[in-house]
């Protein structure tokens, strides 16, 4: 559906900007909403697992069926290769850097120094967290960029698909940054930031990409597919499974995933 982009005529800018901008919108109204009422440990879980599970059926209605239609196999190893490798030395770099900080976090005033008080210190980002969750943004901008390129009704579809989306990572993501030391307006203003990348994508979907041939599309695609099956295995998964896991919470993955999955048959 989005590899190939028809010579149709598009929806105004205005439309596809007021599209653009109702999931960022969304997205930033759950973190408020989470940092106002954190829920609780099992609210937190719960949320998490619908939220990958949204993520997920992302992967396998959207994504899968366009990557296998093309029959592209270099193209889709390349842009596979290329996600996992990122995404893994994201990790890895984030990882490193988070050591170096530890250290200097733990005592630079000696124990036991009469009168002295340490200033307070501002608790490290999350960058794994947050690089995985900007890039699994930026695609899905892509993604949505594209799909006003096609037409009016791919569009809507997906900007609704991606408002249900990013309504539980903004929830998600604020209470990830809240459990981190954050501040109540820090966690909603990193949220709000981390949100511009649907922008920044669907510009780039609207304009650059529109002309793209389907073998690079089918990279960009592929690169997507990767970035996304890390962010649902790698942290929204291992974060929901910290506490007990249950029927209940297991059945919020699959309520996200058959959500998704209803509204593609439906619209």
């Amino acid at each position: 559906m989005l590899l190939t982009i028809p010579a149709a005529v598009t929806p105004p800018w205005s439309t596809m900007l007021g599209f653009s901008l109702l999931p960022a919108v969304v997205m930033i109204a759950g973190a408020a909403l989470a940092v106002w009422r954190a829920p609780g440990p099992k609210l937190r879980s719960a949320i998490l697992h619908f939220a990958a599970g949204v993520i997920f059926s992302v992967v396998a209605v959207e994504l899968l069926p366009d990557i296998v239609q093309h029959h592209a196999p270099y193209e889709v190893a390349l842009g596979f290769g290329l996600g996992v490798a990122t995404m893994l030395g994201l990790r890895y770099f984030t990882q490193r850097l988070e050591k170096k900080e530890e250290p200097g976090a733990a005592g630079n005033a000696p124990a036991g120094s009469a009168g002295v008080t340490a200033p307070p210190t501002v608790a490290a980002l999350p960058w794994g967290l947050l690089v995985a969750i900007g890039i699994d943004i930026l695609i899905d901008g892509l993604l949505l960029g594209i799909g006003f390129a096609a037409g009016a009704k791919e569009g809507t579809l997906l900007a609704i698909a991606l408002t249900i989306e990013l309504l539980s990572l903004g929830l998600a993501t604020a209470i990830e940054l809240r459990q981190d030391g954050h501040g109540k307006g820090r966690a909603v203003a990193i949220v709000a930031g981390t949100s511009l990348m649907l922008l920044v994508g669907a510009g780039i979907g609207t304009t650059v990409l529109r002309g793209a041939t389907g073998n690079l599309l089918e990279i960009v695609l592929s690169f997507g597919l990767a970035a996304l099956l890390f962010l649902v295995t790698e942290e929204l998964l291992t974060e929901a499974h910290e506490e007990t896991e249950t029927p209940l919470l297991t059945l919020a993955f699959f309520v996200g995933f058959l959500l998704f999955l209803i509204l593609g048959m439906v619209a």
